[in-house]
């Protein structure tokens, strides 16, 4: 079973505000002349803040945040993100799979950007809704 999609946009001010909360000034997820000096197509997202991105879409199927039990993620891809007022979209979708345990569901998670995969080995396991 596929459960709904659901997507992120994502702005550069979305980045600063997440530099502001977490702490991590690092100029490649605002200066286009570091990020691409380093090699980056541009200005990326912090991946903690794409990790929690797709933790909401998780919280949601589950019901509660507290009904996530587990969540782990690999990062595949950065998401990049223009310097313009619609920024980039993140699309994520999970399937269920059986065999998680009593009262519990495992998710199979795709998160993309542009149509590639920005996660890998996404998987979450949550208490099965009622």
């Amino acid at each position: 079973m596929e459960l709904s999609t659901q997507t992120f946009r994502v702005t550069r001010a979305d980045l600063v505000r997440y530099a502001g909360a977490s702490g991590d000034f690092n100029p490649i997820h605002w200066s286009d002349r570091v990020a691409t000096g380093v090699g980056l197509p541009g200005v990326i997202a912090h991946g903690m803040f794409t990790m929690a991105l797709v933790g909401r879409a998780v919280a949601e199927w589950a019901g509660a945040p507290d009904a996530v039990v587990d969540y782990g993620v690999r990062f595949a891809r950065p998401v990049v993100v223009p310097d313009d007022e619609d920024g980039t979209e993140i699309e994520v979708s999970a399937k269920v799979r059986e065999g998680a345990g009593e009262g519990l569901t495992r998710l199979d998670i795709t998160a993309t950007c542009r149509g590639e995969k920005v996660l890998s080995q996404a998987r979450a396991v949550i208490r099965t809704p009622r």
